[in-house]
């Protein structure tokens, strides 16, 4: 089932249960998937499309909550951390720090790229390998670990 059609689905059930913010959040997945298409870019056409339209959302609500509770406004950061896990119920399991540490040094190894390396050549590596399975920032910090050993 692709990703509009989970969501049709979910807005139908949200409708039916007169959950408010899941209806508004789903509803902003839906635009976001029609802005898409109508961008040029055409249809979703994998899961890989999908994941990084949700991605794109979700560190969109990350980044608003954030602001938000820097600025003191909690009850609207709180409206973000509800949306984002909503959002996230769309997504794949992201993985652990554990568990994307241990992916680094998996895709070191088969790279043959030792502690010290160059981050240049592992970061990308590393990002094709875990791309929507893990936040960018999480990735970049264990890359960096890893190479300062």
């Amino acid at each position: 089932m692709s990703l509009k059609d989970k969501i049709n689905e979910e807005l139908k059930s949200a409708m039916k249960s007169g959950d408010k913010l899941r209806l508004e959040t789903i509803r902003s997945i839906r635009a976001a998937i029609l802005e898409y298409e109508k961008s040029g870019k055409g249809e979703l056409q994998n899961e890989t499309e999908e994941q990084n339209l949700l991605s794109s959302m979700a560190k969109k609500r990350k980044e608003a909550m954030d602001i938000y509770r820097t600025a003191g406004r909690n009850d609207l950061a709180d409206k973000e951390e509800q949306e984002l896990a909503i959002i996230s119920g769309f997504l794949p399991k992201q993985l652990s720090s554990v568990e994307i540490a241990g992916k680094v040094a998996e895709i070191a190894s088969f790279a043959g790229i030792e502690k010290g390396g160059e981050f240049s050549k592992l970061m990308p590596a590393v990002m094709k390998e875990l791309k929507g399975k893990a936040d960018g920032s999480l990735i970049k910090k264990a890359v960096e670990d890893f190479l300062r050993g």
